[in-house]
């Protein structure tokens, strides 16, 4: 099992320095959300036509599960990981993206392996004529600069299967975030107000400080400028480090309230897919990531960020093998972001599952 540690621990990690644990991180138990929320599939799903033959606009409107016809969220799963299931996946959200579009991944920190394989998401990339986006960390790293994060993408195998963009290589953008308890707006990369739609492409694994990462985190710490992963951490305090004395929920909660600020900012033109695999404690920007200790398990989309991100949190639970995952989630408190997005707006943690497999 790994261990519990403080979140000074956690971000004297990122910043790779050789600090010693000081402090053990609260430990919050129970189920996320106190209830189970995946449903067999209904009459609806079966309907649908078969989305490996079938592009996107042709699906019927009458028979596309979305969350705007629906009283709950809707959550696609699917058990394949591989390029083929990620393009059915998409194909079932019925919506594709218009305009210029970003495909928002990580690009992994050198020395880590367990970040999205470029041959799984080339066809998707291709399919909508993505731009992979990024932006350079906060905590140093092989991926601090413009120069060594670009050298990184080629390295990791993007540059060969798509266009590259570092979105803060040209200066910053706010975004404004309404009913935001500690961030007022969300500083981002610059080149991202060039692009009309996003597919959000994340890997759900554990991680440092958040306890999970996925979409919510990829679009929010994932998007923000150094500056705005500064404001993040800091809960709105501070514009450079790390929020070393921050309390726990006050960065969850920033989390959140970033994210909002980016997918208000496109109005709904986002796609969310999170990609269960390689299921480590820790993040994709970890240089030395702890082996998985549980079974990958599928692929999933929807248009509601925190309905996705829940069903993931709850197939954790549901897995005979989480344990280790379950631990890092609650000794970070990790569900409060989740908890704090459906209280401000960005979706709902009900959801209904439709397995399309």
């Amino acid at each position: 099992m790994s261990k519990n540690i403080s979140r000074r621990e956690a971000i004297r990690w990122m910043a790779m320095t050789a600090a010693a644990f000081l402090a053990a991180c609260q430990k919050v138990t129970g189920l996320p959300g106190g209830v189970a929320r995946t449903a067999t599939p209904s009459p609806t799903a079966t309907q649908l036509p078969d989305p490996t033959t079938t592009p996107p606009t042709q699906i019927p409107q009458e028979t596309k599960p979305t969350m705007e016809s629906q009283s709950m969220s809707i959550v696609f799963m699917t058990k394949s990981i591989s390029a083929d299931g990620l393009m059915k996946i998409y194909a079932t959200l019925g919506r594709k993206p218009e305009g210029k579009v970003a495909v928002k991944i990580s690009s992994g920190e050198p020395g880590g392996h367990y970040y999205l394989s470029p041959d799984l998401i080339a066809p998707l990339v291709s399919e909508v004529n993505g731009t992979i986006v990024e932006c350079n960390t906060a905590y140093g790293g092989g991926r601090a600069d413009t120069t060594s994060h670009l050298r990184v993408m080629e390295e990791h195998g993007f540059t060969a299967i798509a266009s590259v963009d570092i979105m803060d290589a040209e200066g910053t953008l706010n975004l404004p975030i309404a009913g935001g308890r500690h961030l007022k707006e969300d500083v981002v990369g610059s080149h991202f107000a060039n692009y009309d739609s996003v597919v959000n492409l994340a890997h759900f694994k554990g991680h440092a400080m958040g306890g999970f990462g996925g979409v919510i985190k990829n679009m929010s710490i994932g998007i923000a400028s150094s500056m705005g992963k500064s404001l993040i951490h800091s809960a709105g305090k501070e514009t450079t480090g790390y929020g070393l004395n921050t309390p726990q929920d006050d960065f969850l909660e920033s989390m959140a309230e970033a994210a909002k600020g980016v997918a208000d900012s496109k109005g709904g033109n986002i796609l969310y897919i999170d990609v269960m695999n390689h299921l480590s404690v820790d993040c994709d920007c970890d240089s030395h990531p702890a082996d998985p200790t549980m079974k990958d398990i599928g692929i999933l989309a929807s248009l509601d960020p925190v309905a996705l991100d829940q069903a993931c949190v709850d197939l954790v639970y549901a897995a005979p093998d989480g344990k280790d995952l379950i631990e890092r989630m609650e000794s970070r408190h990790a569900i409060h972001t989740l908890e704090h997005a459906e209280e401000i707006g960005l979706g709902s943690r009900k959801y209904e599952r439709i397995d399309i497999d």
